[in-house]
C-alpha cells in the first residue's frame, strides 16, 4: 500500500513539530486556520455542485473540452472559496 502525498505529509509534521517546540501557544492558531482551510474547501464543493447540477465533471459524457473545462470550472470555485476565507473576507 502506497501513501499518497507521504512526502506533503512528513513535511507538514515537521512543520507541526518546529511550531510545537518554537511557539507552542500557536498550535491552536493553526488548527483553527487547518480547520477553516478544509471547510472553505467542502463549501466550495458544495457551491459548485449546487450551481452546476447537470455539469458534474464526473458524470459528463460530452468531448475532453468539456469535461476539461467543468473540472477547471470546479478547481476555480473551492480555489475561490478557499482564498476568500484564508483572507478573512
Amino acid at each position: 500500500m502506497k501513501i499518497r502525498m507521504l512526502d506533503w505529509l512528513i513535511a507538514s509534521l515537521v512543520l507541526a513539530l518546529s511550531i510545537w517546540l518554537l511557539a507552542p501557544h500557536q498550535l491552536g492558531v493553526t488548527l483553527y486556520k487547518l480547520s477553516l482551510v478544509s471547510l472553505a474547501a467542502v463549501v466550495g464543493y458544495w457551491i459548485d455542485r449546487s450551481l452546476f447540477p447537470y455539469a458534474r465533471p464526473d458524470e459528463l459524457t460530452l468531448t475532453d473540452h468539456q469535461v476539461a473545462a467543468a473540472f477547471l470550472r470546479r478547481a476555480l470555485v473551492v480555489g475561490a472559496c478557499i482564498v476568500g476565507v484564508s483572507l478573512g473576507a
